[in-house]
């Protein structure tokens, strides 16, 4: 196609600072998970948008910070080997004038590659207009950026704008992806992760880094259209377990509600879950188990 743009966008920063919410928001329907909790995002995820003018696949990474499992290590790597391979890297932060030893690693990442950098300050819905300009401010300096955009990916604000801005950066190239796709992601991966969403959104501070979701069987039902799936809620102790299930199982059986009603929405039918909950002490210390989780080490090759 004449004049058509394509390329590879990466959304980088530290945990929380709503990478996955701004993804979702660009790609139009909700992909990427999301929690108030950090380390939300384990796998990097690609989403795409497609427009007459051209084709953006977003990449979402873990957020950027020091690793303490394997687990840790793993997405770290993902994130930061993921900025050599793009055309435009977008480093989302939160609107402060506090700029930590978190961001200042983000920006030695970003100035050792010539990839363009956009600095996109996201919940602008929590501050007034007067004080965009000092938080621009404050980070206009720590790198070289090509553009500053302020964003709301919460209601959307200006994030029409960030697209036409992308669109400016992008080479000519082909279509990647057929226009209705809007993510590689298989369903039974996007499935765990809405559970492992539930889990997270529900649960206390403790609990929320030890878990994973596997699904252990997905099958449609013939001519019923009723999926029906299995999946099991991993945690690292026995008193985990206790709280994930909840008095007289109270806790999993709203997982596994509002679980179902997203995958519903994703497949467009009727979903028969049942959810358990196993103990697999220090998983996240396990390169076995981090692989059985989904989380692939060859992505770091």
């Amino acid at each position: 196609m004449e004049n058509f743009k394509s390329g590879f966008v990466t959304l980088i920063g530290r945990p929380n600072v709503g990478k996955s919410t701004l993804m979702n928001k660009l790609a139009g329907q909700k992909i990427a998970i999301t929690s108030n909790k950090p380390q939300t995002t384990r796998n990097r995820i690609q989403t795409v948008y497609t427009c007459k003018e051209g084709q953006v696949v977003f990449l979402d990474t873990p957020g950027i910070h020091k690793a303490k499992t394997k687990l840790g290590e793993y997405m770290v790597s993902v994130a930061e080997r993921t900025l050599k391979e793009v055309d435009l890297i977008l480093w989302v932060v939160e609107p402060t004038t506090y700029i930590g030893a978190g961001e200042r690693h983000i920006a030695e990442c970003v100035n050792s590659t010539k990839i363009p950098v956009m600095l996109i300050i996201n919940k602008i819905d929590t501050i007034s207009k007067a004080e965009i300009l000092k938080f621009i401010d404050a980070y206009k300096d720590i790198s070289e950026f090509a553009e500053i955009i302020p964003v709301s990916a919460l209601n959307g604000e200006n994030t029409e704008d960030l697209i036409n801005t992308i669109m400016k950066y992008l080479p000519e190239g082909p279509q990647y992806y057929d226009e209705d796709v809007v993510t590689d992601q298989p369903e039974r991966q996007i499935v765990a992760e809405m559970i492992r969403e539930k889990t997270l959104r529900n649960l206390n501070d403790e609990v929320p880094h030890g878990i994973a979701v596997a699904i252990e069987t997905m099958k449609e039902r013939k001519k019923k259209n009723i999926v029906d799936i299995d999946a099991v809620i991993v945690c690292e102790r026995n008193t985990h377990k206790g709280i994930i299930i909840g008095k007289q199982g109270n806790m999993l059986k709203k997982i596994g509600t509002q679980a179902r009603q997203d995958i519903e929405s994703l497949l467009a039918c009727k979903v028969n879950l049942k959810l358990w909950v196993k103990v697999k002490k220090d998983w996240r210390n396990s390169d076995f188990l981090v692989k059985n989780f989904g989380y692939n080490k060859k992505d770091l090759d």
